[in-house]
């Protein structure tokens, strides 16, 4: 997947592997790392794959970047889960290596953008070791029904107000899905389309040093 790698001025002891959106690559995200403004004695590697490219149903079967097909507008229903299943495997691999490198799991965040954000959710909660956290920013969580462990996961779902491409009544949805299922969700609406602001850059980064790496 080619990931953009950024490694800490100090030796690294933990890790967030961020996943794009539909038609983006791994430059996406790495271009925003400075604005969250991390303590500069950090110890975390950032790692930004690049998904492949393939055939996106709901853009006229036009080849994009894309962590699995997109077949309708109704994302909580319509799902193409095989390809989601795919994704994870790959994000398992990520995982994988960091603990190769000595990144224990518990010290290592899934995050996700749209699309990424799916990915993101599901490998969090289907790899075999609890991880330390996932960030599933303008998502949905389809498929629901699948999962059942890592139950005291941290979880930080965060979404625009004007979101026309994830409605944020699917956001909704998938966050009391998430609760239905027993998991605690940290939610945060701003007033935003399917973007990024910088109120929503600070509660990332709040996120990341005060629940679940504490790396300082």
């Amino acid at each position: 997947m080619n990931p953009i790698v950024i490694e800490p001025k100090q030796t690294a002891d933990s890790a967030v592997i961020w996943l794009h959106g539909l038609g983006a690559d791994g430059n996406d995200f790495a271009s925003l790392l400075p604005q969250l403004d991390l303590p500069e004695d950090h110890r975390i590697r950032f790692i930004f794959p690049t998904a492949p490219e393939a055939p996106v149903t709901i853009n006229g079967g036009m080849k994009m970047r894309s962590w699995y097909d997109i077949r309708s507008l109704d994302l909580l229903n319509v799902v193409d889960a095989a390809g989601i299943r795919v994704s994870c495997y790959r994000v398992f691999d990520l995982i994988n290596e960091q603990r190769a490198l000595g990144i224990a799991p518990e010290k290592i965040v899934l995050a996700g953008f749209s699309q990424g954000g799916v990915i993101a959710l599901h490998a969090a909660l289907s790899y075999e070791f609890r991880l330390a956290g996932v960030m599933a920013l303008s998502t949905y969580f389809p498929l629901p029904q699948q999962f059942f462990q890592h139950r005291g996961l941290p979880i930080l779902m965060a979404h625009g107000l004007y979101d026309d491409i994830v409605p944020l009544s699917v956001a909704e949805q998938s966050k009391a899905a998430l609760e239905k299922k027993g998991y605690a969700v940290e939610w945060h609406t701003f007033p935003m389309g399917h973007s990024v602001c910088e109120e929503e850059i600070e509660t990332i980064a709040s996120w990341l040093i005060s629940t679940s790496l504490r790396f300082i």
